[in-house]
């Protein structure tokens, strides 16, 4: 019992980082996605099932349990958003060279793994 309700507020927590990663430069989205299904898979179904129908995160979720695989137009509009939001405050902001080069380190973390990822097989 104590377990699935860690995993229940595990799954909210992550729905909630993925929804601000939507607006929040840094903060990926796909990952918390992508666990918060693993969370709500062990935790509740009807919040699984959510999850799994919601319009616009379902369809990822859909392709990464079926195949591991991240469709091209995520890789895309990923790779530019995240690619703007860590390039604005390098270029225009007074980052210490650590910062600067912390942030663009994350972020070409997060688009390797990105872009190393499969497409699903109807892309």
């Amino acid at each position: 019992m104590i377990q699935r309700s860690l995993f229940l507020a595990c799954g909210l927590a992550c729905v909630a980082a993925a929804a601000a990663g939507l607006f929040l430069p840094l903060l990926p989205t796909t990952p918390f996605l992508l666990l918060a299904g693993a969370c709500f898979a062990r935790s509740s179904k009807r919040l699984h099932s959510w999850l799994l129908s919601h319009r616009l995160f379902g369809p990822i979720l859909a392709d990464w349990q079926a195949h591991g695989a991240i469709r091209l137009r995520v890789k895309v509009v990923a790779t530019l958003l995240a690619s703007a939001m860590v390039a604005y405050p390098i270029l225009f902001r007074d980052l210490p060279p650590e910062l600067a080069a912390a942030a663009a380190l994350s972020v070409l973390l997060v688009l390797v793994f990105l872009w190393t990822r499969p497409l699903p097989p109807s892309s």
